[in-house]
């Protein structure tokens, strides 16, 4: 996706211009603006700053530092001149088909293979979806061997801010509770329509994580939900977010174990929101951290208490 945003001034018309299509404009006040700052203008191009669309792109409403209103249109390599490009809608079934098969690549990775797998880099873009929507995992570069006999392993910091684990973050020190916390945040990317790598929501310096939080404490959880989403079963969207929260607690032993988030995913199960602690999160990738406190004391993978799903560990 490329970007342009232009100003220009107005000034007196000429008798003679060599281009014709620029008559009465100075281009001598073109100011040329990085990503960055576009992204902060349009606070990560957000859905509520849309203005238009057509087949070169999408156009938003950006606010520049200066308090300068300007016009950004976001180039799409795949649109055509003249020509509206598809986007294949995402209802509710398919977000549910999408969360549900990932939960279980992740169950087979972490419980079923031996040894056991951590992805480490779990996240939107490593998601890969066929023509039926059906999510596959992919890119695993970053992906560690886990043997039954061990805890943990201590390993250089790698993935993606946004998604890492805040004990991860703290010490360095990686198990599969990791993953678990990556696909919580994967899982209010898919609901929300939103990315959790930028902190730019409700117009604050927020991560997704916690501006979910912060409606879940609200009791405003629906706001949560991809405006896009026309029609879905608010219980059903509810329970999502929430699995999503036991998945990102900051203490990693609260956490459930994927099989476990499979079945609170596909099964009628009543969550018990008693046992939900708040989740952790960054403000930044220079960890400026919230909420992580506790978060350091968590080395081990320990089953998820029974008494939050009323599941009987596998």
């Amino acid at each position: 996706m490329s970007c342009s945003c232009f100003s220009f001034s107005r000034v007196q018309k000429k008798e003679t211009s060599p281009h014709k299509e620029l008559e009465g404009y100075s281009l001598d006040n073109i100011r040329k603006f990085s990503y960055k700052e576009l992204q902060v203008a349009t606070y990560n191009f957000d859905r509520s700053t849309k203005i238009g669309r057509g087949g070169f792109g999408i156009v938003y409403k950006g606010i520049l530092k200066d308090g300068t209103q300007v016009a950004v249109k976001t180039l799409s390599v795949e649109s055509k001149q003249g020509r509206k490009t598809y986007t294949p809608e995402l209802d509710w079934k398919r977000r549910c088909e999408i969360c549900i098969g990932t939960a279980r690549g992740l169950a087979y990775l972490h419980e079923e293979l031996e040894p056991h797998i951590v992805h480490r880099d779990i996240k939107a873009s490593n998601i890969l979806l066929d023509k039926d929507f059906s999510p596959k995992i992919g890119d695993f570069g970053l992906a560690k061997l886990f043997p039954d006999s061990i805890t943990h392993i201590s390993t250089k910091l790698a993935g993606t801010t946004g998604y890492l684990a805040p004990e991860y973050v703290l010490g360095g020190q990686l198990t599969l509770k990791a993953d678990v916390y990556s696909f919580g945040v994967l899982v209010l990317e898919t609901i929300s329509g939103r990315s959790s790598s930028i902190s730019s929501w409700g117009r604050m310096q927020k991560v997704l994580l916690e501006w979910a939080w912060e409606l879940y404490e609200e009791g405003k959880l629906l706001e949560l939900v991809d405006p896009d989403l026309k029609a879905y079963p608010e219980e059903e969207v509810l329970k999502y977010i929430k699995v999503a929260f036991f998945c990102t607690q900051a203490t990693a032993n609260r956490r459930p174990m994927m099989s476990q988030v499979v079945d609170m995913l596909s099964r009628n199960i009543k969550l018990n929101e008693k046992e939900l602690t708040p989740p952790g999160f960054f403000q930044d990738s220079n960890e400026n951290k919230k909420n992580v406190s506790d978060a350091s004391t968590s080395r081990q993978i320990s089953s998820f208490p029974p008494t939050i799903t009323q599941v009987t560990p596998r």
